[in-house]
């Protein structure tokens, strides 16, 4: 029979049995410690601005972003031919026959009575501001008188300056002087012989067609979208 000692001796022992199951184990591993994503080095930086001024007058980034933004103005609703250009429809007309950013830049212009964008130099302009010079080491507003001729340009194509013109009519050198600030009525048939012609070939972003087109009131826009007319702009 077991005696009063080993009863004792029993009743420690399962006491140490059961304090040491409330101990933690030290043989299992331990949980990983938790980690926190680190986020792409590209959401660090700040976005980069569609507006910025390099120092002569803001510019546009991405023409497609500006649209929508503070800097935009409203269609000229007000004004018939505006209201005519400002129809969505007449954007997806200039986007087929356009790269896109030529052709947002060109809706743009021709549905707003006086903001532009100049789409060579991308400038962001109201009509009849005084521009800084764009070849100035130093650039200071112009104060001398706007030529004539630039300021029927800038109304006509958007094209903000005489650099910014040669720029778009590169590809047709020898038509420079007779197109510029003019339209159709005002230009030969020589003239528009070479607009038609096939040009150096350099490539440009639309802009030789672009400075062709805005020499018509329409655009041209039913000859380039329905070639079948077979008729030339």
């Amino acid at each position: 029979m077991p005696g009063p000692c080993n009863i004792k001796k029993k009743k420690k022992q399962q006491a140490k049995r059961e304090k040491k199951s409330l101990l933690p184990r030290t043989d299992e591993p331990s949980p990983p410690p938790a980690t926190v994503p680190c986020p792409d080095d590209n959401q660090l930086l700040p976005a980069t601005p569609n507006i910025y001024d390099p120092g002569t007058g803001p510019r546009v980034r991405s023409a497609k972003e500006f649209l929508s933004s503070f800097f935009s103005q409203p269609p000229s609703l007000n004004d018939p031919l505006c209201a005519e250009f400002a129809q969505e429809e007449i954007l997806q007309m200039l986007c087929t026959v356009l790269p896109e950013e030529t052709a947002i830049i060109l809706w743009y212009n021709k549905s707003r009575a006086k903001g532009r964008v100049c789409p060579s130099c991308r400038r962001l302009y109201n009509l009849g501001d005084a521009l800084p010079d764009l070849i100035q080491d130093n650039p200071k507003r112009a104060v001398e008188p706007r030529s004539p001729l630039l300021a029927r340009e800038q109304l006509i194509s958007g094209l903000c300056s005489p650099l910014c013109f040669i720029m778009a009519s590169f590809n047709h050198p020898g038509a420079i002087k007779t197109t510029w600030g003019r339209v159709a009525e005002d230009m030969d048939d020589v003239t528009w012989d070479l607009l038609n012609g096939p040009g150096v070939g350099i490539g440009d972003e639309g802009l030789g067609l672009l400075l062709k087109m805005t020499r018509l009131a329409d655009l041209g826009l039913a000859q380039l979208c329905f070639p079948d007319a077979n008729i030339d702009i």
